[in-house]
């Protein structure tokens, strides 16, 4: 019953569709009809601002993160899976939320904060590579691919030393969501029409 009811809180916590909330509250804006039409900190930070895009990146980062913690708690203890796999739902929830018509971001905060409550240092290291990527080609859907990227083969080192199967499996997992909901911005990034930040 308790695997039930995490997964539920984690799906739920990845539904809050931050981007959305706080423009229609603080800007009376619907994100989604404006920029990209995505309900991602990209699409905030292009659309709102770099206030409202820095405070969207940070609840998306917590909702992963939370979805953690949340399956850590004695509470819930013990759960027959590792506590990065409940973390997976909240992803799942921010790319198909429940409250926002199932239509959602692409998964790069909420996957970078599953991260930062289960493995600090890998989070610390793909935040690094996201910095330098994005600081020489000034394309976020770019640096985002290759951290994607760059995750995919940290989970294959990770199994290799460690034969960590829930950390390669969701990291993996995760790296393909990000990739995936990335294509069309793949596509404008071979036909050289992707827009590039102006602010690093």
């Amino acid at each position: 019953m308790n695997i039930v009811l995490v997964i539920l809180i984690a799906y739920l916590l990845g539904s809050i569709p931050s981007a959305l909330w706080i423009g229609k509250v603080f800007f009376k804006t619907d994100i989604r009809e404006h920029g990209s039409g995505n309900l991602g900190a990209t699409n905030t930070f292009r659309v709102l601002g770099k206030k409202a895009g820095i405070i969207v990146t940070l609840l998306d980062i917590l909702k992963g993160s939370a979805a953690v913690w949340i399956a850590s708690l004695a509470y819930f203890q013990p759960l027959p899976v590792e506590t990065i796999v409940i973390g997976l739902f909240a992803v799942i929830g921010h790319m198909f939320p429940l409250f926002a018509r199932f239509r959602g971001g692409k998964a790069v905060a909420t996957s970078a904060g599953v991260l930062l409550a289960y493995a600090p240092i890998v989070f610390v290291i793909v935040l690094a590579i996201f910095i330098i990527s994005l600081k020489v080609t000034k394309m976020v859907s770019l640096s985002s691919v290759i951290v994607a990227c760059s995750g995919i083969i940290i989970a294959i080192v990770e199994f290799i030393r460690s034969q960590n199967y829930s950390f390669s499996i969701i990291v993996i997992c995760m790296a393909l969501f990000i990739i995936y909901r990335h294509r069309a911005n793949l596509e404008r990034i071979k036909n050289g029409t992707e827009p590039k930040i102006t602010w690093l």
